[in-house]
């Protein structure tokens, strides 16, 4: 598991309330694996600086939408209706982060990827989804392009050619 969610837990435990009441044990975290839309942020120069603040936030954005949309990871509620509500805390737990942090470019870039990745959840669209979070990531780490611009246009309007535009967003050069 990452440096990110291992911290992401820890906040959760100090805080209390509800989320903490939700935190699955460490042994069954340890084996969660696979880059996290954060480890790809992560790669790009607008995050290098306070990477372990940009590290924590996203993961806990990720956390709050697949508390909506997947398999969480670090918090497992009883019931549908509960991890709603905890992944609203996490999106906001991450945003409010993110705007300490003063980087408002990213709050709205995430901001995009939440709305988009509903938009392609409502429409059956996982494939978009998912590649809204990539791209979504790219533009956080290194910044937005006009690839990505057109390609959330695109999935606004529930285009087709979204998917293709948004994995080519995704894929620009990271370099």
């Amino acid at each position: 598991m990452s440096d990110g969610l291992e911290r992401l837990a820890a906040l959760l435990s100090e805080q209390g309330g509800l989320l903490a009441s939700l935190l699955v044990g460490a042994g069954a975290r340890a084996g969660t694996n696979g880059a996290s839309p954060a480890q790809l942020a992560l790669g790009g120069p607008r995050a290098a600086a306070r990477a372990a603040e940009y590290e924590l936030l996203l993961e806990a954005i990720y956390e709050g939408y697949l508390l909506h949309y997947g398999t969480p990871r670090v918090l497992q509620p009883p019931e549908a209706d509960l991890g709603l509500l905890a992944g609203d805390q996490l999106y906001a737990l991450g945003l409010a982060r993110l705007v300490a942090l003063g980087d408002l470019l990213a709050v709205a870039e995430l901001a995009d990827v939440i709305t988009l990745t509903a938009l392609a959840h409502g429409a059956g669209r996982e494939d978009l989804a998912a590649a809204i979070w990539s791209a979504g990531a790219r533009a956080v780490g290194w910044g937005p392009s006009e690839t990505h611009r057109r390609a959330k246009a695109l999935a606004r309007a529930g285009e087709p050619a979204a998917l293709a535009e948004m994995s080519a967003a995704a894929a620009r050069d990271r370099g």
